[in-house]
């Protein structure tokens, strides 16, 4: 997974480099928090009651990816990855972005080549796209960059339930 080795955001770029070196420390955060468990660890609820998992996590993330840098953003009419019979909506792509935190027979390597699909797409999407260009979002529009905060908040959140239910499976924090 070199395409996701964690390093510093810029400390002095312009606004889009920044936002995209935060956003791409984050992922790599999150595949860092999965690293060196074994398939049963990955499918642990480690922190009860929640059923959310490190797996999950990494399916969860691949629906936001796709919701947000192909469905919102240009508007690709694609069925979730992790529940294709739902659909979309049509209006905005919204329906199905909340999706992958449930198992399935999904290994941890096709979640997070899925995953890594939709991540390049993703900076494929942006690349082509001036942070002010909008489109539409729940009867309004929304732009690049606000995408781009959204899905900073995103991981982040995500980012920390990975370190709890880490820390819960094995003991590891810090990674």
């Amino acid at each position: 997974m070199a395409e996701f080795e964690r390093t510093m955001p810029p400390l002095n770029a312009d606004e889009r480099a920044t936002l995209a070196g935060w956003l791409d420390f984050y992922r790599a955060t999150l595949i860092r928090k999965c690293g060196n468990l074994d398939d049963e660890q990955l499918r642990h609820a480690a922190v009860e009651p929640s059923a959310l998992t490190l797996l999950g996590l990494i399916q969860h993330l691949a629906e936001v990816e796709r919701n947000w840098f192909r469905r919102v953003l240009t508007g690709e009419q694609i069925p979730p990855i992790y529940a294709p019979d739902a659909g979309t909506d049509g209006d905005d792509g919204h329906d199905g972005h909340d999706g992958g935190f449930d198992l399935t027979g999904t290994s941890f390597r096709d979640a997070v080549d899925s995953w890594q699909a939709e991540v390049t797409q993703a900076r494929r999407n942006c690349a082509a796209r001036a942070l002010d260009a909008t489109s539409p979002f729940m009867g309004a529009e929304v732009t690049l960059r606000w995408i781009y905060l959204h899905m900073l908040g995103e991981y982040a959140r995500h980012c920390g339930h990975a370190d709890l239910i880490r820390e819960r499976v094995d003991g590891c924090t810090g990674v």
